[in-house]
């Protein structure tokens, strides 16, 4: 736990320096040059994601948020592993997204937010759902919520800007020249604070497999979850999962990867039965673990852990 704390610590660290880089670069742009004035920007702005991080996330996918009498048995769910966490129960989200998926967000344990798709609703059986309810739920109890969502701001914001000033530039020749220069600019900030975040979120989300398991779900279910919602996102659009490019950190798995990692699963899913059993699961405890040049690549520049690790280790909590 101590691991995963400092880590997240020195990536906040990381993106304050980035944010400075990001507000000195656009404030010569303009001319300014005082360099004290762009420390105290800089931490102003990440004051403003500390606040605005939750409702940026809830606006972007359209979370509408649900009481006990509203869902009985998803909230019951929470509310055990709440319980048993000794963490306060989060509030419960629902986002109409078919992409199936969960998330967690917030500003503390106080402030922790848990959100399912309609997607995932309809995929994952009790088990299953329980199973990423806990993983999510684990995310809130290690605190590395605030700072997922600290950091996924920036790449965001930078996202859209450079959207916008590439493809919706000023009026004239000149202004255009120099909103396409900038645009590009606020790209390459998108690339470099997307690879902070992505580190972030793949460190963290070994410690939520872990976490969901000491919640009293057992490692098969959380396995054929990550299965079942691998299968689910490959069956999507390319254009769905790119809708949701800006905070799939905060999802159980990366839907962009989805086709990949089908391939994967079915070298786990020896008898082709579309789940991943307990004899799956111990059979891939006993097996060395062999990855690819390219899939080692991969996993760089993804937010989540390479599919065949991820449960490789789910199988030692058997």
């Amino acid at each position: 736990m101590v691991s995963l704390n400092v880590r997240m610590f020195f990536l906040v660290a990381l993106m304050f320096a980035v944010v400075y880089a990001i507000i000195t670069v656009f404030a010569a742009a303009m001319g300014m040059h005082n360099f004290a004035f762009y420390a105290v920007l800089a931490g102003v702005m990440m004051f403003i994601q500390y606040m605005a991080g939750p409702f940026i996330i809830e606006r972007f996918m359209g979370v509408r948020y649900v009481t006990e009498k509203d869902e009985p048995e998803l909230y019951a769910m929470v509310s055990e592993m709440a319980q048993k966490a000794k963490i306060p129960v989060p509030r419960l989200g629902i986002s109409n997204q078919a992409i199936p998926n969960a998330f967690a967000f917030g500003r503390s344990l106080k402030d922790g937010r848990i959100c399912v798709t309609s997607g995932i609703l309809k995929l994952l059986d009790r088990h299953e759902l329980r199973a990423v309810l806990g993983h999510e739920l684990s995310h809130i109890r290690n605190r590395d919520v605030l700072t997922i969502t600290l950091l996924s701001v920036i790449p965001l914001i930078m996202y859209r800007v450079a959207f916008h000033m590439m493809f919706f530039g000023g009026r004239g020749r000149r202004n255009s020249q120099n909103t396409l220069v900038l645009g590009l600019v606020a790209f390459i900030f998108y690339f470099i604070t997307n690879l902070i975040v992505l580190y972030g979120s793949r460190v963290r989300e070994f410690f939520a497999d872990r976490g969901s398991v000491a919640l009293g779900n057992h490692p098969r279910y959380l396995a054929s979850a990550l299965y079942k919602l691998v299968y689910g996102s490959s069956r999507l659009s390319k254009e769905s999962t790119r809708s949701v490019q800006g905070v799939k950190a905060f999802f159980l798995n990366d839907p962009s990867r989805a086709q990949g990692e089908l391939k994967e699963f079915k070298q786990i899913d020896h008898d082709g039965n579309g789940v991943i059993d307990i004899e799956d699961l111990r059979s891939l405890s006993r097996a060395k673990l062999r990855l690819t040049a390219g899939a080692r690549l991969a996993e760089l520049f993804s937010t989540h852990p390479n599919m065949l690790k991820r449960v490789k280790k789910l199988s030692g909590y058997l």
